[in-house]
């Protein structure tokens, strides 16, 4: 057998009747970070899945807990799965395929498919259609956003520009990593052929996450964009009634920290960020 080239890195919690599904469709080698599941998560994996490597990070660390999973893989490819995902057969080796034939490349977006009808999701759709074009050393059309769980990311780069980050915690946390490896001279692009599943369950918390994606919306601006899109997307938040003041008053206790990491981007990645959002992406 062949040395396997991409470690999964779930992370997870209080979602083990999702991970008893997804669990045997990763192939291996897999890490399982658990943000302090109290449903007894950890006991279960150890018992029925011992080929897993489990790491109980013993509190909710939210989307850095795959930083964990990316520093321990052995692989120089992670892909990143949550516990209602899974990749189709044969796209790892796929995705590792394409990330040897281009060394610059830092982020695989796949094709994810949703539900059993297996929808394209909007994110892939515009991947797939994004207005920066291609260019010779990718594989795709270049992109500066992705779907964790249906991401293939080579470990070197991830690691470099810092991974995901606690400011913003969980809930669009793609967009500060994408441009962060855009500035550092990366590429990110969309392959068609590499395709994850994705069967989300019902959001728990809807307005919950209403908020998030406003909060975390005006703090990415704030961490990488010039201050007019900070002031924009503010503006939009307070256009939003309650759930986007709760999301900008969400934002303050963070605010500090997001300014203390703040710096912008290298103007031809700003200028990119600036033409997807023109076209909608």
């Amino acid at each position: 057998m062949s040395e396997a080239r991409v470690t999964v890195v779930v992370a997870s919690k209080d979602r083990l009747r999702a991970l008893t599904r997804t669990l045997p469709m990763h192939p291996r080698p897999v890490i399982l970070v658990d943000n302090g599941s109290t449903d007894g998560t950890a006991g279960f994996v150890r018992r029925h899945f011992p080929d897993v490597h489990l790491v109980e990070a013993g509190t909710n660390l939210g989307a850095p807990a795959r930083n964990i999973g990316v520093r321990l893989a052995g692989t120089p490819y992670v892909a990143f799965a949550d516990d209602d995902s899974w990749w189709a057969p044969g796209a790892l080796e796929r995705a590792a395929d394409v990330l040897d034939a281009h060394p610059r490349l830092a982020v695989l977006g796949a094709r994810v498919l949703v539900g059993p009808e297996e929808r394209l999701d909007p994110v892939s759709e515009q991947m797939r259609d994004s207005p920066l074009g291609m260019e010779p050393d990718l594989p795709g059309p270049s992109v500066l956003g992705f779907l964790a769980c249906g991401a293939v990311v080579r470990k070197e780069a991830f690691l470099a520009a810092g991974g995901f980050d606690d400011v913003i915690f969980f809930f669009g946390e793609e967009e500060r990593l994408a441009v962060d490896l855009a500035a550092r001279g990366w590429g990110l692009a969309y392959v068609d052929d590499v395709v994850a599943h994705h069967h989300p369950a019902r959001a728990r918390d809807p307005r919950g996450r209403q908020v998030l994606a406003a909060r975390n919306s005006v703090l990415t601006a704030v961490l990488r964009r010039p201050w007019r899109v900070v002031a924009r997307r503010s503006f939009d938040a307070l256009r939003g009634g309650p759930v986007g003041w709760e999301g900008l008053r969400s934002a303050v206790p963070r605010l500090p920290r997001a300014l203390a990491e703040r710096r912008e981007l290298p103007r031809a990645v700003e200028q990119a960020r600036r033409r997807l959002e023109r076209s909608g992406g």
